[in-house]
């Protein structure tokens, strides 16, 4: 009972030595007026702030996003379908597999793979 109100009380007093060496850190480096501006994608803050944002990299990142998620929810797949080979199991990942392949290539016929 005791370890554990002795434990619990060294790591509120470490978080408190630790917030405040990070808050003399975090004060000595706010120096420059650059260095507390937020970095926005390779624009420049200090002028022109309405600047157009690119639709193609907007619709790039989507398909990135997309085609991310569905490689993570590809991966699980894989690894059952060796554990435990069964039909419906491996039809149902080749339905997967046959939409993902689909909407790759419309997403190619549409041109937004195109970067150029």
């Amino acid at each position: 009972m005791y370890s554990f109100f002795f434990f619990s009380l060294f790591l509120i007093i470490l978080n408190i030595i630790l917030l405040i060496i990070s808050s003399l850190i975090m004060f000595k480096s706010y120096k420059s007026r650059e260095k507390n501006s937020p970095f926005e994608c390779g624009f420049d803050p200090s002028w022109y702030t309405r600047s157009p944002f690119s639709m193609r990299f907007f619709l790039l990142a989507v398909i990135f996003l997309i085609f991310d998620i569905e490689i993570i929810l590809l991966m699980p797949m894989i690894i059952n379908l060796l554990v435990s080979p069964s039909i419906i199991y491996l039809s149902s990942t080749m339905i997967f597999l046959i939409i993902l392949i689909l909407g790759l290539l419309h997403e190619w016929n549409q041109g937004s793979l195109n970067w150029m």
